[in-house]
């Protein structure tokens, strides 16, 4: 698709669901993507981008901060704890805090350094056994105990089962977060962000359709 073509699609999905476009944030997410591309991106004026690891984030994106100014970075993958610390220089939002160790190091890292960024529980809406995020059932309980502790936790983010009609996993979503007060939701990806959309997504992750297929490594 393309950037232009997937801001489009955002703002058509907007309208249907009769929300203004700027209540959406699209995130860009430049995990595993050529140098070239993520600058391309960039230079079209785009700002908000998400990434999966702390270690491929730490290797593009101070340089790339540095040349354009007003980016907004989010984690949107699994962080371990011995990563807490360069992820909360490296990152503006985090949304996988999944589990109490995780926030017990946030909140002593917070409470050393004076600063935190917006924080995001990950929740587990398909409890699938392989995938990061508390369960539905003990989310009230994890959001309260990172209050607890003074973490800044803003919303609520899920990644549905891909053979599920994910609506479902994200009206589970804002369900769980409307009683918690949280009024940020990031749900929605490439093949379904129409459909977070219409559930009340605030950010949708957006990938494959901006820049084209990933390419892995070597």
């Amino acid at each position: 698709m393309g950037l232009e073509d997937v801001r489009a699609a955002l703002d058509a999905a907007c309208e249907g669901a009769g929300r203004a476009p700027e209540d959406v944030a699209l995130i860009a997410v430049s995990k595993v993507q050529p140098i070239e591309r993520v600058e391309a991106v960039l230079a079209a004026g785009h700002r908000v981008f998400g990434e999966n690891r702390v270690q491929e984030a730490a290797g593009k994106w101070p340089d790339l901060k540095a040349c354009f100014s007003g980016v907004e970075l989010h984690l949107i993958g699994p962080l371990q704890t011995n990563k807490a610390r360069q992820a909360l220089d490296l990152f503006d939002v985090i949304q996988t805090v999944d589990r109490p160790k995780l926030a017990k190091t946030l909140a002593r890292l917070a409470q050393e350094t004076g600063r935190c960024p917006p924080l995001y529980v990950q929740v587990n809406t398909g409890e699938e056994p392989q995938k990061a995020g508390v369960l539905p059932g003990d989310t009230d309980g994890f959001v309260a105990e990172c209050r607890s502790l003074e973490l800044p936790v803003v919303g609520l983010m899920c990644i549905p089962p891909v053979e599920e009609e994910p609506s479902l996993h994200f009206a589970l979503l804002a369900k769980i977060a409307a009683r918690n007060g949280l009024k940020e939701l990031s749900m929605g990806m490439s093949s379904d962000f129409e459909r977070a959309v219409a559930q009340g997504a605030t950010s949708v992750r957006v990938g494959s359709a901006i820049f084209g297929a990933r390419v892995p490594p070597h």
